[in-house]
């Protein structure tokens, strides 16, 4: 990825780039930053913030799944594989996946507290949650697009697990 390729790709000359963006680190991780601060705010939308956590969770969990996220596992793929090698975007990327799960942490302690989970470690639930959401994001890049119906539940039951409700509650709606 290089300044000139970027602005190829637009139909501009490198100078508007560079305008803006000294360096392609620069413009990776505010590209980067704006596409996954849409994404918290489409999956976790402040207008459900009054909604039971069960039902915040299983709407986060539904939408996952859908095509609407598809390129955005391939965005947080890519990203965190060209992280190992752009300390700036490593920063970046850690930075974004802790408002994501600090954010998905309160649902579930909302949910604690409300009765409606049951876990010690919210935390710890949490990080299991957004690592099957992460496992399930490698297969974005399978131009195969390998299906199993194992694969349309995994986040679901994942979570009913780690959140100790009934198979299928969070699958069903909440």
């Amino acid at each position: 990825m290089t300044m000139q390729l970027v602005a190829d790709e637009l139909g501009v000359r490198p100078g508007l780039i560079t305008h803006y963006f000294a360096t392609i680190d620069d413009l990776l991780c505010d590209a980067f930053v704006r596409v996954v601060v849409r994404e918290r705010e489409a999956l976790l939308p402040e207008a459900e913030a009054e909604l039971p956590p069960v039902r915040r969770l299983s709407r986060l969990l539904r939408r996952l799944g859908g095509e609407d996220f598809v390129d955005l596992g391939r965005l947080w793929l890519n990203a965190r594989h060209l992280s190992r090698y752009r300390p700036n975007l490593l920063r970046v990327v850690a930075e974004r996946e802790a408002v994501m799960r600090d954010a998905l942490t309160a649902v579930i302690e909302d949910g604690v507290r409300a009765g409606g989970f049951t876990t010690d470690d919210a935390l710890g639930a949490c990080v299991v949650i957004l690592v099957a959401i992460g496992g399930l994001g490698s297969y974005a890049s399978d131009d195969t697009r390998f299906t199993h119906p194992v694969l349309d539940t995994l986040l679901f039951t994942t979570a009913d697990c780690e959140l100790g409700l009934e198979p299928r509650r969070l699958g069903d709606g909440g």
